[in-house]
């Protein structure tokens, strides 16, 4: 599902954010990211979801290339159509503060051009499931930062991707919202989507033995290796 090849990111000062990036992520995993601040985690999920590129080696998602998406061959609508296969959960949240929480996720179908009676349903669906739909009408100042967390799963899952990418999604909350969070991670893994979670969050972390990528001034110390071998690309 997701292949990294021989991955090395450089910016312009020259400065690796990632070095030499080689790693395979199955369908259905979950998967901790984890390394201190600056380590390179945010850099991996933005090569997930393109919005960085390789200077070299290559990044393959659901089928997608990231050569055949750089600016200068990147074909009409490809990178659209490979984001609609991911959710994509922030840690700042990046909600539209001035629209309800029905509107927020709402949004994220609507820009595929989905039918309104479509919409309005699995919109509903999305906010029963992360225990919503008392706040359907709320603005994001109005809800507690858990409550806007679940906006932002609701928002990243309406479309029921491949692969939830989930930057510190717990890492401005307390401990008990930051488990409620985590549960919800793991039920949306439980279907059978891929789950990355960039984080620091240690107690969480080891009282979960999902595998742990680890990194390092932009290098995979540990968990690279899968027991899950690649499958052939289409």
């Amino acid at each position: 599902m997701i292949r990294f090849s021989h991955v090395t990111k450089l910016y312009d000062n020259s400065s690796e954010a990632l070095s030499d990036i080689s790693l395979f992520i199955d369908k259905g995993e979950f998967i901790f990211v984890t390394g201190a601040s600056g380590a390179g985690k945010t850099t991996l999920l933005k090569h997930i979801y393109m919005e960085e590129l390789p200077t070299i080696g290559q990044v393959f998602v659901c089928g997608y290339e990231s050569k055949k998406l750089e600016p200068r061959r990147r074909r009409r609508n490809k990178l659209p159509l490979l984001r609609r296969k991911l959710g994509i959960v922030f840690q700042d949240f990046r909600l539209l503060g001035d629209r309800d929480v029905f509107e927020n996720v709402a949004f994220a179908m609507r820009v595929t051009g989905a039918k309104e009676r479509a919409v309005k349903r699995k919109v509903f669906e999305v906010l029963a499931l992360t225990g919503l739909s008392h706040k359907c009408a709320y603005l994001p100042n109005q809800l507690s930062g858990g409550e806007q967390q679940r906006v932002c799963i609701a928002r990243a899952v309406v479309n029921d991707p491949w692969v939830v990418l989930a930057d510190e999604p717990t890492g401005n909350l307390d401990l008990g919202v930051s488990l409620d969070i985590f549960s919800l991670l793991r039920k949306i893994n439980s279907w059978g989507t891929t789950v990355i979670m960039a984080t620091h969050d240690q107690y969480i972390i080891e009282r979960y033995h999902y595998r742990r990528l680890v990194l390092e001034r932009g290098r995979i110390i540990s968990g690279a290796d899968s027991t899950v071998r690649p499958k052939l690309w289409r």
